[in-house]
């Protein structure tokens, strides 16, 4: 398990639910009439093929950054609402929500990703429900993962706290990646006639406080730099 994850799952305090958790995520796989799938490495895949996190490694990325903001909203909840909420549901829930992503994904040759054939025919959702089922994980559990979408563009709306803090951590960072990446690839363009394709977070954030920082001068050189450090 990747380290930064493990550090995650570790916070959750109930013993049972946080084995669980850990026996997924190191074995993230399904099995369907007599097939297993097993998808991209955690690690290496991304969350998204366009619209957020779609570069190697988005997966984690989204994976841990929503974790922080549904805890952020926990803290918020507890602090200042001073309502009740239980944080090793959220925990778990974020951790879990796209756990089956990398299993509708696959790597060209050219870098780029396109959907399996699994993908044709269940969505990430409807994979991480039906195998929370069989592995017998608590059902407010399972409702987290069923509603993290919301009920305008998945199957069901959020009916708990935690699945509404989960719901809502998990757009904020979607939308906050997806912004950054489209700012960035919109900069590039602009600047150097040709669009960069970002292969990290880190070079779309680079590009935007660059374009802040020094204006289209900035962004250019930024691109050159980034370009010269792949070459490298």
């Amino acid at each position: 398990m990747d380290p930064r994850l493990k550090k995650i799952v570790e916070k959750i305090r109930d013993k049972s639910l946080r084995e669980k958790v850990s026996s997924l995520i190191e074995n993230p796989l399904v099995e369907i009439e007599g097939k297993v799938y097993t998808g991209l490495p955690l690690n290496r895949s991304p969350a998204g093929l366009s619209r957020h996190h779609s570069y190697p490694g988005g997966f984690l990325e989204h994976t841990i950054a929503s974790t922080e903001i549904a805890l952020t909203l926990c803290k918020v909840i507890e602090k200042i609402y001073h309502g009740k909420i239980d944080r090793d549901l959220v925990i778990a829930g974020m951790v879990l929500h796209d756990i089956f992503k990398p299993l509708t994904y696959e790597e060209e040759k050219n870098g780029t990703y396109t959907a399996t054939p699994l993908a044709e025919r269940l969505d990430h959702l409807t994979l991480a429900v039906s195998e929370l089922i069989r592995r017998g994980f608590p059902l407010n559990l399972i409702h987290i993962v069923c509603a993290h979408h919301g009920g305008a563009a998945g199957p069901i709306w959020p009916r708990t706290i935690e699945a509404l803090v989960c719901h809502l951590a998990d757009v904020t960072d979607s939308r906050l990646n997806g912004e950054v990446l489209r700012a960035a690839r919109y900069l590039s363009r602009t600047a150097t006639g040709e669009e960069l394709h970002i292969s990290t977070s880190k070079e779309a954030f680079e590009i935007v406080h660059s374009k802040v920082i020094e204006g289209w001068d900035g962004v250019r050189k930024t691109v050159e730099k980034i370009i010269k450090d792949r070459l490298a």
